[in-house]
């Protein structure tokens, strides 16, 4: 598959687990790498901020042109549609909730052709979606608005520095549940990288997204 789509809700951890796959990724591919920072919603936690460790990895990012800026302008810039004609390996960063997911719609159809993965990114200690059914709703609305269908789920349930191993694991049934509802695997669970090692099959992740505070 080409395309690897990244959703969830707002401070789900979307951004970072975008970013560490693309440098993932980059580390294991001959072909060209690109980042799509679909995000012309929310600008505090966007994989522009990362440009520099991206670039240094080799990745193209492609981020809207109010991106690093003051300005609101909700749009992709027409460089996204290269993306289509080239050899490579795409992930797309995509803005929380439905209304972050409607920008996918202008390019589900070519998305389609080219085959694609889109990962639900949950975490359960976020507002609004501390169950199985407000994240089944929101995933339901994610797919109206994109155009696609999720095809595994990610368990990426902390409470940043505060989180412990039974952080994590406290939520395994609860993404059992979630996956027998929604009728989804499970891709993976992930940790920060300094958790990780007491989390035996967890995934580690590099933090590399922005703190506001």
């Amino acid at each position: 598959m080409k395309h690897t789509v990244i959703t969830g809700h707002y401070g789900s951890g979307k951004t970072n687990i975008a970013v560490n796959l693309a440098l993932e990724e980059a580390k294991k591919t001959d072909k060209k790498v690109f980042l799509i920072d679909a995000d012309i919603v929310n600008p505090y936690f966007r994989s522009a901020d990362n440009e520099d460790i991206l670039t240094e990895a080799g990745i193209e990012l492609i981020a809207p042109m109010s991106a690093n800026t003051n300005l609101d302008i909700p749009a992709m810039p027409a460089t996204v549609m290269k993306v289509f004609n080239t050899d490579c390996k795409v992930f797309w960063d995509v803005g929380g909730d439905d209304a972050g997911a409607v920008v996918l719609g202008r390019y589900a159809e070519d998305i389609i052709k080219q085959g694609y993965e889109m990962l639900y990114i949950v975490n359960f200690y976020r507002p609004m979606t501390s169950n199985e059914d407000e994240m089944v709703s929101l995933l339901y609305d994610i797919e109206a608005a994109s155009h696609l269908k999720a095809t595994a789920l990610v368990n990426n349930s902390n409470l940043g520095d505060e989180t412990v191993k039974n952080t994590i694991l406290e939520t395994e049934e609860k993404m059992k549940r979630l996956s027998e509802l929604t009728a989804l695997p499970i891709k993976f669970t992930s940790a920060n990288e300094k958790k990780a090692s007491a989390l035996p099959g967890c995934k580690p992740i590099k933090m590399v997204t922005k703190k506001l505070w």
